[in-house]
Order: C-alpha cells, then sequence, then structure tokens
C-alpha cells in the first residue's frame, strides 16, 4: 500500500463521522441492518430471477420477471452502497489489507459486470425466446450470478471474524 493511499485511508478512519459511529452505540449495528436490508434486497430480486433463467417457474416471462424484480435489486443496490462505504471507514486500514475484503470487492465488481452484460447482450433478447426455454448464455450468467453473490455474502460474514 502507498504511503498516500494509506494517509487516505487513516484519514477516513480518523474522521469524525467514523469515530461517531464507532463509539455510538446504535449507529454501528443500525448500518448492518440498513446493509442487510439492501443484501436481502439486492441478492434475492437476484437470486429469484436467476433461478428463473436456470429453469424454474419457466411460466413466469423473463421480461416481465425483470421489470418486477430487477428495481428491487437496484433499490437494495442503494442501500448496500452508502451503508457499505460508511461500516468500511470504521475500520479502513485493516479492512484495506484484509485478503477476504479484497476477494469481496472483486466479487462485486464481477457481479457487476456480469449483470451489465445480460443487461446490454441478452435481456433484449429475452421476448424472443421461446415460451419456457433460457439460451446458454444466460443461464451461463445466472450460474455466475449466484455463485458470485454467494461468495460476497461468505466474504462478509467472514470480516465480521
Amino acid at each position: 500500500m502507498t504511503a498516500q493511499l494509506a494517509g487516505l485511508l487513516q484519514g477516513l478512519e480518523d474522521s469524525a463521522l467514523a469515530s461517531a459511529i464507532r463509539q455510538s452505540t446504535w449507529l454501528y449495528p443500525f448500518l448492518e441492518i440498513v446493509h442487510i436490508l439492501g443484501i436481502v434486497l439486492l441478492v434475492g430480486a437476484a437470486f429469484l430471477f436467476d433461478l428463473r433463467l436456470l429453469g424454474l417457474s419457466k411460466k413466469l416471462p423473463v421480461p416481465e420477471l425483470a421489470n418486477h424484480l430487477l428495481p428491487w435489486s437496484r433499490r437494495g443496490l442503494y442501500l448496500i452502497v452508502p451503508s457499505g462505504v460508511l461500516l468500511f471507514s470504521t475500520n479502513a486500514m485493516t479492512l484495506a489489507t484484509d485478503t477476504v475484503f479484497h476477494i469481496k470487492l472483486l466479487g462485486l465488481v464481477v457481479g457487476g459486470i456480469n449483470a451489465g452484460l445480460f443487461h446490454r447482450y441478452l435481456l433484449s433478447s429475452a421476448p424472443e425466446w421461446p415460451h419456457g426455454h433460457t439460451p446458454g448464455a444466460a443461464k451461463a450468467v445466472a450460474i455466475c450470478s449466484v455463485v458470485v453473490w454467494m461468495m460476497v455474502i461468505a466474504c462478509g460474514r467472514l470480516l465480521a471474524y
């Protein structure tokens, strides 16, 4: 880690906001609850959508299910990002050097790229898929999604210990 990055991380950890979160009886647990609620929304909706892509609930049309579930994933992201940054700020120096945290961040990047590829290249053709059929590429995206989000959740839990 460069001295400049270390200084930035130490400054974040020493900030009044990070100190207030650490010292508060209720603020850190509140942020954890918000973070977990965001995970439930993002990953829960994504898992349900992935299960459809993997062949379950074939009667549900993929475009309509996407229109219903994926906004909930975005709402979850709106909770996860700010709460995650605030939680990170309370222990920035330690987390920045933790391999499990690096794996979690890598998983977040892979999950985002995976979702982006699906939306950019596959979802628009979903109305043309034969009823109940999901192309192999969409199934591969779904498998990647399930594996990556399970890994991210596992890493997040491991960071607590």
